[in-house]
C-alpha cells in the first residue's frame, strides 16, 4: 500500500511540475490601485495578438472571469484598460541516458554495444503578458508575465489556459510596500 501511495504522490508532482506557470509581476508604486473598479478591453491591442480567433476569446474570458471574480465589474468607461499579447518558442530537449559510468550496455537488438543512447523530445513554451493601463493616466500600471508549457489538446486548452490567467492575476493587486 505505501509503495503505491508513493508512486501516485511521485506520479502527481511530476504531472504538476511540468504544468506550472512561472510569473512575474511589474508595477507602478504611485498608482492607486483601490481605486480602480470598472475595466474593460484595449480592443486594438488585443485585436494584435498573432494568435488564433478561438484562443483569443478563451483568453478573454478567462481575464474577464478573473476579474469579476476579484470583484471588478465590466464597464464601456472603464478605470482599467486590459490588454494582452502572447509569444511562444519551441524548445527541443535531448537527454543522454548512460546507464552506467563507463558507457558500455546491452541493446535491446544487438547485445553488448559501446556508446551513449539519447532521447528527444520536443515542448511549446508560452508566454502570455496582461497589461493593466490606467485609462485616466493612459499609462501602464501593472504587468503580469506568465511563462509555462502550452498543449495543442483542444481538450485540455481551456484549463490551460485558465491556469495561466488564473497564476497571473493572482498577483494583482500588488502589496505595496511602504
Amino acid at each position: 500500500m505505501t509503495t503505491k501511495t508513493l508512486s501516485f504522490v511521485i506520479a502527481l508532482l511530476f504531472l504538476t511540475s511540468c504544468q506550472s506557470v512561472r510569473v512575474v509581476t511589474d508595477y507602478d508604486k504611485v498608482a492607486p490601485f483601490e481605486s480602480y473598479k470598472t475595466f474593460g478591453f484595449h480592443k486594438e491591442g488585443v485585436d494584435r495578438a498573432e494568435i488564433s480567433d478561438l484562443d483569443k476569446r478563451r483568453i478573454l474570458g478567462a481575464i474577464e472571469t478573473a476579474l469579476l471574480e476579484k470583484g471588478f465589474t465590466k464597464s464601456e468607461t472603464p478605470d482599467l484598460l486590459v490588454n494582452f499579447f502572447t509569444k511562444e518558442k519551441q524548445e527541443i530537449n535531448i537527454y543522454n541516458n548512460n546507464y552506467n559510468s563507463f558507457g558500455y550496455g546491452w541493446g535491446w537488438a544487438r547485445g553488448p554495444y559501446l556508446g551513449t543512447q539519447y532521447n528527444v523530445s520536443n515542448s511549446t513554451q508560452g508566454t502570455l503578458y496582461i497589461d493593466l493601463i490606467d485609462t485616466k493616466r493612459k499609462e501602464l500600471i501593472w504587468q503580469g508575465i506568465g511563462r509555462g508549457n502550452l498543449t495543442s489538446s483542444v481538450k485540455h486548452k481551456d484549463e490551460r489556459i485558465t491556469a495561466f490567467v488564473t497564476s497571473i492575476l493572482c498577483s494583482y493587486p500588488p502589496e505595496i510596500e511602504l
